[in-house]
């Protein structure tokens, strides 16, 4: 077992299970955070974020949740630094541009601008609501149908609201991560073994379909807010 963990084809069949884990995780967060379309008020969006908060379950999920996004950026940083020893010149680019999408032969390059965008994200909302003495925005409290909760709509509506600059980076954010899946989903299925000629095609379409919804599902939140106001 602990060869097959340091192995190539372990460390991709890993990166592979936790960026699916991962992908669970980002329709939950999308379906969440849609809730700010549909509720102008803002107390749909704050009942959910309320329950993630403070449901029990949630509670344990979320330091998996973290070491998921841990073991998949360490174990793509590996396999990529790996890689490219192993192929230490550049060769076939011909013939590599015909047979791979841009986005397969630029994975790490996304992944590390979707890093980026993660850590600002991070320390826009959830550092200013798990660790409001290193924030940078105090969060204020609401009472909801008689229950006391922290007013994350306000915090996330302001933000978008008041900086077209990170409307911009997370419209961004959002397309990059819709191009990651493009190749991430389908691979990822391959790396465990269950992919051939007929289910590719269908889990490309899958993946196509996941990073549609994601670019779209995440994009048009700050939009709505430059709109709406």
């Amino acid at each position: 077992m602990g060869n097959f963990l340091t192995s190539s084809i372990g460390k991709k069949v890993i990166m592979s299970l936790s960026g699916l884990f991962l992908i669970s995780f980002l329709c939950i967060h999308l379906a969440l955070n849609l809730l700010m379309l549909v509720d102008s008020s803002g107390d749909l969006f704050n009942q959910g974020a309320h329950f993630m908060a403070t449901n029990p379950l949630i509670k344990i999920v979320e330091p998996i949740l973290m070491l998921g996004f841990v073991i998949h950026i360490l174990w793509a940083s590996i396999l990529t630094l790996q890689n490219r020893k192993a192929r230490p010149t550049r060769y076939a680019m011909n013939s590599q541009s015909q047979n791979a999408t841009w986005s397969s032969r630029n994975m790490y390059i996304l992944g590390a601008m979707i890093l980026v965008f993660l850590v600002i994200h991070m320390y826009n909302f959830w550092i200013n609501i798990k660790l409001p003495a290193f924030g940078n925005t105090a969060l204020a409290h609401i009472v909801v149908d008689g229950v006391k909760m922290e007013d994350t709509y306000t915090l996330v509506a302001d933000l978008f609201r008041n900086s077209i600059a990170y409307c911009v980076l997370y419209i961004a954010g959002a397309i990059l991560l819709g191009l990651h899946i493009t190749h991430g989903f389908w691979s990822a299925f391959q790396s465990v073994g269950f992919s051939n000629a007929i289910w590719r095609k269908r889990l490309e379409c899958v993946a196509y379909f996941f990073a549609f919804v994601f670019a779209v599902g995440f994009g048009i939140i700050p939009i709505y807010f430059i709109i709406v106001g």
